[in-house]
């Protein structure tokens, strides 16, 4: 006898309301991703401090000029709401007081991955592609590589370059700002 499993999709705007009503509090390490919830990963020290690290470069640079979003949401669409590492962010006058950033607010994607980086391949970079979001960067922590994904199509980004120590990519929605890989994997 075949046994038929349905699973249950949600949207975002459920999502929510699962969190208003006390299913989900905000401290859960959960995302919505293709309308899963999806638990991710309890955060390493190396991981952290690659945040850290990330988040203080990017402050240093980016004043003025940027958002930068600490491990917050960015709905990509019905039922996607990521919350990435590090989302630079178009500057908007509410500060996002009033909604979640959307694809048309991102510049650039970072996800530090020490153990997800064949998660944030197979199923982070397709997603953000899909959704049109200009660059994404996955940090190799263990390798002490940046990879920079740039070109959305359809399903992938259509251009790829590696960043090793010594490297300084630099973003091409974003003028005046850099990571050297070095100073990212300095504390290491």
């Amino acid at each position: 006898m075949a046994v038929h499993v349905q699973r249950s999709v949600f949207t975002v705007d459920e999502y929510h309301r699962m969190v208003e009503a006390g299913i989900l509090s905000e401290d859960d390490r959960v995302e919505l991703i293709e309308g899963e919830i999806i638990r991710t990963s309890p955060m390493g020290s190396r991981h952290a401090t690659c945040v850290k690290e990330l988040d203080a470069l990017l402050h240093h640079q980016g004043q003025q000029k940027v958002i930068i979003s600490v491990q917050d949401p960015v709905r990509l669409d019905e039922h996607s709401e990521p919350e990435p590492d590090i989302a630079l962010l178009k500057l908007r006058d509410d500060d996002y007081a009033h909604s979640h950033p959307t694809p048309e607010d991102v510049l650039l994607i970072i996800e530090v991955a020490e153990t997800s980086a064949e998660y944030d391949r197979s199923i982070g970079l397709p997603l953000c592609a899909r959704a049109g979001i200009p660059e994404v960067w996955p940090v190799n922590s263990p390798e002490r590589i940046v990879e920079v994904y740039s070109e959305p199509s359809a399903d992938m980004y259509q251009k790829f370059q590696r960043a090793q120590p010594g490297d300084i990519p630099k973003p091409e929605r974003i003028s005046d700002v850099t990571l050297p890989v070095d100073e990212l994997f300095a504390q290491e």
